[in-house]
């Protein structure tokens, strides 16, 4: 339910924003707000991780951002939501969602048994995507039978019902080392990062999608905007673009198990890495809406294969002591390189056209991966194809204090 209630506020307030102002830079500077605290505050979200009550955090950044969510309701109602307020309550919100993100991902592998990791990772996508298919269109019905301010308060709702999901969840406590201020926190999980194989190549690999192939995301509009003429149709061609990806998210979430029980998580991995660009060389030069939005059905199937996969990679393999913040470095490779990857992207388009742009860059990962294949073997090889038979063991560090595991229960069904 969040992750709905977060897409339909996220739609809400880039309509708001454009409707009070009638200027397209609101809604980028909106998104910008939301977004660029991932990258910037997710090392020291992960280094907090691994020092505080994950559990505890999560539920007081959910309560945080339910009060931010209803700040941005009463705001609307009252007719107070200026661009420039709105969007300082997004940056906040943001900033809350940045040290969130590495607690939720470090806390699976505390709730979840190993060989059940991907399992879990992989339903985590597809209840994410599937928000992004349902959040835009229950925005336009609540807009329309409500307001926005409505669609602000139905956010707010969802945080609190995680809240409360989360307060059933039975989590074992973690003594944390001792390894002095934040700086010196963060470098140790750098270290830790480097030290594993599997989380280097992850991490690695990651940030290489997101530079030469995540950026057919922030690109669906301009798809659109060459595939049909007018407003109303670039539109319902961008909406109908951007559902085919969440649908295609959705279906390949569900099949990443079964797949990876099959042939592997490596060879799945290194499978998609391959097929994920050839889809997106189809996306590319897709001659009208109906092609693409098949192509990109399949674009988004391969895609959150390899998103769920890396991730659970670097679950599985990070030291449990250090695990926050080797997933907040993978957060960085993603929230960092991807943007980077689109404003390239987009100014290359501008000069050579985008199909051309979109096949060139996809076909540069598969070349990179051939490169991998041939030089360094290693690295695709450390992914690995069998979950650990025992966790991950952190090194040894002054004041480390090792810890019998307790029996923990499952998280609740859809707590986001």
């Amino acid at each position: 339910m969040s992750n709905a209630g977060t897409w339909m506020q996220a739609v809400a307030v880039g309509a708001l924003v454009v409707a009070d102002t009638q200027q397209a830079i609101w809604a980028a500077l909106v998104a910008v707000a939301a977004f660029v605290p991932i990258g910037v505050l997710s090392p020291v979200g992960g280094a907090l991780a691994d020092r505080l009550d994950r559990r505890r955090f999560i539920m007081a950044a959910d309560l945080a951002e339910a009060v931010l969510a209803a700040i941005l309701a009463v705001l609307a109602w009252a007719d107070r939501a200026s661009p420039g307020v709105v969007t300082t309550v997004v940056l906040v919100a943001g900033c809350s969602s940045a040290l969130r993100i590495p607690f939720q991902q470090s806390i699976l592998p505390d709730v979840v048994p190993a060989q059940d990791l991907l399992s879990a990772t992989s339903l985590s996508s597809a209840q994410y995507n599937l928000g992004r298919v349902v959040g835009p269109a229950l925005a336009g019905v609540v807009i329309a039978l409500g307001s926005y301010g409505l669609a602000f308060a139905v956010n707010a709702v969802s945080f609190l019902a995680v809240v409360g999901a989360l307060a059933l969840v039975r989590v074992p406590r973690r003594t944390p080392t001792d390894e002095g201020g934040m700086g010196s926190r963060i470098r140790a999980g750098a270290r830790a990062a480097l030290r594993e194989p599997a989380c280097r190549a992850a991490i690695g690999l990651i940030g290489l999608v997101a530079l030469l192939a995540s950026p057919f995301i922030a690109l669906v509009p301009a798809v659109a905007d060459r595939l049909v003429e007018g407003d109303d149709a670039l539109g319902a061609a961008t909406g109908a673009l951007t559902t085919a990806q969440g649908v295609g998210a959705v279906v390949g979430a569900l099949c990443v198990v079964p797949l990876a029980d099959r042939i592997g998580l490596r060879r799945l991995l290194v499978a998609d890495l391959v097929l994920c660009p050839l889809a997106l060389c189809a996306y590319g030069y897709a001659p009208n809406v109906l092609t693409a939005v098949a192509a990109l059905t399949v674009v988004g199937a391969l895609y959150i294969g390899l998103l769920s996969g890396l991730s659970t990679v670097v679950q599985l393999r990070a030291p449990e002591a250090y695990r926050g913040r080797v997933l907040s470095l993978y957060m960085v490779a993603l929230g960092v390189v991807y943007p980077i990857g689109a404003v390239i992207q987009g100014a290359v388009a501008d000069v050579v056209g985008l199909p051309a742009t979109t096949a060139g860059f996809a076909l540069g990962l598969v070349a990179a991966v051939a490169v991998l294949s041939w030089a360094r073997p290693g690295v695709l090889r450390a992914l690995g194809d069998a979950v650990p038979a025992t966790p991950p063991t952190a090194p040894a560090m002054p004041g480390a204090v090792a810890e019998a595991p307790e029996p923990v229960e499952p998280l609740p069904s859809g707590s986001g």
